[in-house]
């Protein structure tokens, strides 16, 4: 992704973005197809991976789980010439959510098998191709990685890990621009199922995702950064 690229003008590109069948990893797709992208979308399920990416041109579809070896393999397989990979694919872990007293341990575990360990292994899969081209890494966070929200402890400490890796990860690759964002609240499933009212907060598409845009479009420095 050359440094010269500025604004909206990001066409002609290539991207890999997980946990693409809704949510703002869909938001995301489909907003990059408009702009000409090319897309390696993957997704767990994947008759609505088929259907969310139906109308999207330019993409390869890839279902499977970020936690498996074999799977992520097949992304780094098709990511030649990649350009950007958004590490969007997370699980809430266990609901209704638990104190950290009694968090299921096997059920934490398989959260950070997704939310951390996956993105981390994808990472290692495609940086030869990202530092020839001198690409982006965004990592989709969270704000309970730094609040102590009650309930939140598990999924928070999945993403304050990944945040970390972000971190050492900027001073390590600095050809490579690494970005973990806090999208802030979203009107998604993965909300709604922590038991939160999501009436009032926005689509990912009318927050989240323009602010994703400004950072593939105007290339600030590796960091942190949020939606607002």
């Amino acid at each position: 992704m050359p440094s010269a690229v500025r604004g909206s003008s990001v066409g002609g590109m290539k991207a890999l973005i997980t946990g693409a069948s809704r949510g703002l990893g869909l938001a995301l797709a489909g907003a990059l197809a408009r702009e000409g992208w090319e897309l390696v979308l993957d997704a767990r399920g994947g008759p609505a991976l088929d259907k969310a990416s139906a109308g999207l041109a330019r993409t390869t579809v890839i279902a499977g789980d970020v936690s498996d070896p074999a799977h992520r393999a097949e992304l780094v397989a098709a990511a030649d010439g990649l350009d950007l990979l958004v590490n969007n694919a997370s699980t809430l872990g266990a609901t209704p959510l638990p104190a950290l007293s009694g968090y299921p341990l096997d059920v934490l575990e398989r959260a950070f098998a997704v939310n951390t360990l996956g993105p981390l292994a994808l990472i290692q899969g495609v940086l030869p191709v990202l530092r020839e081209r001198h690409g982006a890494i965004i990592n989709i966070s969270s704000d309970a990685a730094a609040e102590p929200y009650e309930g939140w402890g598990g999924y928070g400490a999945t993403k304050a890990a990944l945040e970390q890796i972000s971190n050492v990860l900027a001073a390590e690759e600095p050809g490579v621009s690494v970005w973990w964002v806090d999208p802030g609240e979203m009107r998604t499933e993965m909300l709604a199922a922590a038991g939160e009212d999501v009436a009032a907060a926005p689509r990912p598409e009318d927050a989240a995702v323009p602010a994703l845009l400004r950072l593939i479009g105007d290339r600030p420095p590796s960091g942190r950064y949020t939606a607002s």
